[in-house]
């Protein structure tokens, strides 16, 4: 966080998936919350990251490269590649939905939504 964020303004946030919350993962969490903010997420709500669809998009992508990856070294390179081609404003697309997403979970009270 602090090589990312070196100006103290970034924020940690994660969905509270099961294997996020273990005891060692919290353990974690706990002994370097003076390292960051923690965005705290309401439980186990995956609709509200958009980072499944980013990294779906991505290995879709690296799945149609062609010969496939092998190594960890041409993976590494095919996922780069893949990023680099996202059209510009893809990110965008996952973003817009968000006010909605966020609305949605507020009037469910937290508990997991349909979009």
């Amino acid at each position: 966080m602090s090589i990312v964020h070196s100006d103290g303004l970034g924020q940690f946030q994660q969905d509270n998936a099961t294997p996020h919350v273990s005891r060692v993962a919290t353990k974690w969490l706990q002994e370097h919350s003076s390292d960051f903010r923690y965005f705290h997420w309401p439980p186990k709500s995956p609709e509200m990251s958009i980072t499944e669809d980013i990294r779906d998009a991505s290995l879709h992508a690296v799945e149609k490269t062609s010969p496939p990856p092998r190594t960890p070294t041409d993976l590494l390179t095919a996922l780069q590649d893949s990023w680099c081609e996202f059209p510009p404003g893809y990110l965008q697309t996952p973003v817009e939905p968000m006010p909605r997403r966020f609305a949605t979970l507020l009037r469910a009270r937290g508990d997991p939504t349909r979009y």
